[in-house]
């Protein structure tokens, strides 16, 4: 089986590439309100340079990567740039393929508000109303949008399997499970002692995978579709994400596409573009992702009741911040909204987006809330630590801060 509960575990802390960054600015985490800087205004930022954005995604021997791809626009300028494949010495297509990973967790979170904002789904009734007996009695009561905000308190993915190794992975990667199979062999495994919360829902927030495999489940539930078609009907056909697809059990990657690898236990870079997952699998393209972000925070797909749930961070009953727990994306705080990860800028500018990790690839798609600045990436990561950072997060960030400082 592919490493799901390490991946879901590590996840979140893939945004420390960009966390680093800005904390070493000084700059405050943004914890106040729940819609950032004035949405209406535009933050100016350097002109994007070419030159600097080209050598920031250049791979480096410590990046654990063979290649990358990535896309950074401001208004009214756009830059994409790619790298060669250093296993094949060829070039990589700007706009290729590749697997999102944890990104469709966003794609899932616009379905779930817009069933709310359609009145099919309570964001405050429980999935114990909705869904009776899925957890076991151990659990207290948990909403639906502690779900999809990371305040569930559920633990994660397969926790307590032992990690599989490289070469385990790599053999395994075809394996595809359905929701149903993710969740019951967490909550419910035969060869382990059955998991707990990891705390009271709603006081604090972890990152965390099993939350959504079990909204995705209610998202059938509801709708009576498959995870695929309401993606599909819902957000891909509208904005004409036409290079964007739910895969489900088919591992074939669509052409063209980043290759990603994996390292084996003997060290060697093995090709596992092909791959098998869940439900919720997607494969996108740096095109696509940046049409899919800009159209959401547009307004596009919610309403504005159901967009602010995006950018709100959840908060105690004393109006604070609840703390972040179980990693360091977050600094101590809950920078998570429904679905969306906070990061603060030194210019303070806060970048909203998320990551996404799958066996052979590092992800990322972030901008303002203004669009003053987007950026899409993906890395071919050779790693099995997919809690590693992505230092090609940084080096993209620093080009569009500082485009006259080298990017090492």
């Amino acid at each position: 089986m592919k490493p799901l509960a390490r991946r879901a575990a590590a996840l979140g802390l893939a945004c420390s590439a960009l966390v680093g960054l800005t904390a070493a600015s000084g700059t405050q985490a943004f914890a106040e309100g729940s819609s950032g800087p004035d949405a209406g205004s535009t933050t100016a930022f350097p002109p994007l340079d070419p030159a600097a954005l080209e050598a920031a995604i250049q791979t480096h021997p410590g990046d654990d990567a063979t290649g990358a791809i990535a896309r950074v626009a401001e208004p009214g300028r756009l830059w994409k740039g790619s790298t060669v494949d250093s296993q094949s010495g060829r070039k990589i297509p700007e706009n290729a393929h590749f697997h999102a990973g944890s990104i469709s967790k966003v794609f899932e979170t616009t379905v779930i508000l817009q069933l709310a904002a359609e009145g099919s789904i309570d964001l405050d009734q429980t999935v114990q109303h909705y869904m009776p007996g899925l957890l076991p009695k151990t659990f207290a009561p948990i909403t639906v949008r502690e779900l999809v905000n990371y305040t569930s308190g559920l633990p994660n993915v397969d926790e307590g399997k032992p990690a599989d190794s490289a070469d385990d992975t790599i053999a395994n990667r075809y394996t595809y499970r359905t929701f149903d199979e993710i969740i019951q062999d967490t909550l419910r495994p035969a060869d382990r002692p059955w998991p707990g919360p990891h705390f009271a829902p709603g006081t604090k927030q972890e990152y965390n995978s099993l939350g959504f495999r079990i909204a995705a489940k209610l998202i059938e539930q509801t709708t009576g579709h498959s995870f695929k078609d309401e993606v599909t009907d819902r957000i891909l056909q509208p904005l004409h994400l036409d290079q964007t697809s739910v895969p489900e059990d088919d591992p074939q990657m669509p052409r063209p596409y980043l290759h990603g690898y994996m390292t084996d236990d003997s060290g060697r870079a093995v090709d596992v573009s092909e791959q098998g997952g869940d439900p919720s699998n997607m494969i996108s393209t740096p095109a696509d992702l940046d049409h899919f972000l800009t159209a959401l925070f547009q307004g596009r797909l919610l309403p504005a009741a159901q967009q602010n749930e995006l950018f709100t961070l959840p908060k105690d009953n004393e109006g604070k911040l609840v703390p972040f727990v179980g990693g360091t994306s977050c600094n101590k705080q809950a920078c998570f909204g429904a679905g969306l990860m906070s990061t603060p800028l030194p210019n303070g500018t806060v970048l909203w987006g998320k990551t996404g990790h799958d066996d052979g690839y590092a992800n990322g798609m972030f901008a303002t809330r203004d669009l003053s600045i987007r950026a899409v990436y993906s890395v071919s990561n050779l790693g099995l630590d997919f809690g590693a950072p992505t230092p090609l997060a940084n080096r993209l960030l620093g080009a569009v801060l500082n485009p006259s400082a080298p990017q090492h």
